[in-house]
């Protein structure tokens, strides 16, 4: 019988506070003990997921137990991905088959964020200098155990017969990662840390690999002032008439910044840039000038998912001055504008339009600046975690009697690294609008020196049904002004925060919250790294 959750983590974190201070071998053995204990909690066959993990062992010390972890879920996520394959032959509707086809890229997903992790677990053992690994690997940690309830959502709308089937497929899969997460999140709340053999403080220009020296001059005014690799147009005057063509066509996994210029027009057409498409960036010729759009939304059939005019998912996509849009409006439900699975991604001076569902920031470390968001329910959501700086949000008319919610912020478990930051924004409320409310169990949004205009409704935020989530979810304001933000009469949920302190502010910064100052200043993109006053 498995030991309780809070009696496991009772001895993991006692030993591990003995093994901090260096004291006997006997109190190194139970520390060993508690953390293989962690990375096969509630692991149906605790047994084989114990022996699979020691077999990995080069060491009896937490870095060898976090590699051999990684190791195994990584293998167990790669078999879950073959077992969902076999089920394409059973899917009897077109729902069904898009929703395993999102399941095989999901998977694929982990597959690669686990394998991002193992690297860097590597690169610590070997004493590497990146001092941003922490982030990295909880980003990264945190997106992978997410994806796989995106899969099951996806089958919303069909009988569910084929859902049951996936859900034990991936049961083991997720729940590895959750253990992984955990355990790596235990470990770095304490004073140990995970040992390296030298350290350097001064990382402020040390930058992921995938962003390059000559990003510093994409704030151009017009492309004009930039190199650019590709034109696309709609006349014909450029080397494309459609964006797509010009995406498939850009190199896959580009180790610099591929630069695709989308001259004005209204480019009707669905793009979906997978994870090989990595460092490209769009430019247009100004919101409302270059605008993609269609309105593929969930009536037609489509998963939420797969119904995003534009998806990014390749690592260190930039867009500026463009808008997204997604025309499917509010009868039709869930219709995204604009999907993003791109790590350190951005985003400047675009538009994103929609009703349900416009802007879906799924996962991942994502910047927004100088952006519109316009939609009626849940219109900025999913589980990444993003700062949105000096944008402006505008809510639209509803169908009767629903309730115009600006986020739904998906975060599942309490070590995730997820959640929304709007900061020194505008909330442009044209009816009865709530700040947000929470789709996961451990929801995190937070209003940083934001305007809030009249209609911002006194309570501020909206419950998803009962009590579901108001103790365990962390919802906050701090200085906010306009008619809209008075804290007088805001909801009394245990998770709701009145922010009185600056240095808990900070924590949602783009600074710290992203860990903006090590990729930011490469994009291009103007950003502020702490709070503005």
């Amino acid at each position: 019988m498995a030991l309780p959750n809070f009696l496991l983590v009772f001895i993991f974190l006692s030993s591990i506070q003995v093994l901090s201070y260096g004291t006997i071998s006997t109190d190194h053995n139970q520390t060993i003990q508690a953390m293989l204990i962690q990375t096969c909690y509630n692991i149906e066959n605790q047994s084989s997921c114990l022996s699979n993990i020691q077999a990995r062992l080069e060491n009896q010390n937490p870095n060898s137990i976090l590699k051999a972890a990684l190791e195994t879920t990584l293998n167990e996520a790669r078999q879950a991905m073959g077992v969902v394959t076999k089920f394409n032959t059973l899917s009897i509707s077109p729902r069904e088959q898009i929703a395993i086809q999102d399941c095989q890229e999901l998977l694929d997903f982990s597959v690669s964020e686990l394998a991002w992790s193992l690297t860097e677990m590597n690169k610590i053992r070997a004493g590497s200098t990146n001092f941003h690994y922490e982030g990295d690997l909880k980003a990264w940690l945190s997106a992978a155990l997410s994806n796989q309830d995106t899969c099951l959502e996806g089958f919303e709308g069909t009988d569910r017969r084929l859902e049951r089937f996936i859900r034990g497929s991936l049961a083991q899969v997720t729940q590895l990662i959750g253990n992984v997460l955990t355990l790596y999140s235990q470990l770095h709340s304490l004073p140990f840390k995970p040992s390296r053999n030298n350290t350097k403080t001064n990382q402020a220009m040390e930058y992921p690999k995938w962003v390059t020296e000559g990003d510093k001059d994409l704030l151009a005014p017009s492309p004009n002032g930039m190199h650019v690799d590709a034109v696309v147009a709609l006349d014909g005057s450029g080397h494309y008439r459609s964006i797509i063509q010009a995406v498939n066509e850009a190199p896959n996994y580009s180790n610099r910044r591929y630069i695709i210029y989308i001259k004005k027009g209204v480019y009707r057409e669905n793009i979906d840039m997978k994870k090989k498409k990595t460092n490209i960036m769009f430019v247009g010729d100004g919101i409302g000038a270059t605008v993609v759009t269609g309105d593929r939304n969930f009536r037609q059939g489509w998963t939420t998912f797969r119904t995003a005019t534009v998806a990014v998912s390749g690592r260190g996509f930039i867009a500026r001055d463009m808008t997204f849009r997604n025309t499917a409006g509010p009868q039709s439900h869930q219709a995204v504008a604009l999907r993003v699975d791109s790590d350190q991604s951005a985003f400047f001076r675009c538009s994103m339009e929609g009703y349900q569902d416009t802007l879906y920031i799924h996962s991942l470390r994502q910047f927004y600046r100088e952006c519109n968001i316009h939609g009626t329910i849940d219109f900025i959501f999913g589980n990444g975690a993003a700062v949105l700086q000096n944008c402006k949000i505008f809510t639209r008319q509803p169908l009767p009697m629903q309730k115009v919610t600006i986020t739904a912020q998906g975060r599942k478990d309490p070590h995730q690294s997820t959640g929304f930051s709007i900061q020194d924004s505008y909330v442009y409320a044209t009816m009865p609008t709530y700040l947000g409310r929470p789709w996961k169990q451990y929801s995190r949004t937070v209003y940083l020196n934001t305007y809030m205009s009249g209609l911002v409704q006194p309570r501020g935020w909206l419950e998803w049904y009962g009590d579901f989530a108001l103790s365990t979810l962390w919802y906050g304001e701090y200085r906010n002004y306009g008619p809209g933000s008075s804290l007088s009469g805001r909801v009394q949920w245990p998770g709701y925060h009145i922010i009185r302190d600056a240095a808990a502010a900070n924590f949602f910064t783009a600074g710290r919250f992203i860990d903006g100052r090590s990729w930011l200043p490469h994009t291009g993109i103007k950003f502020t790294a702490g709070l503005t006053n």
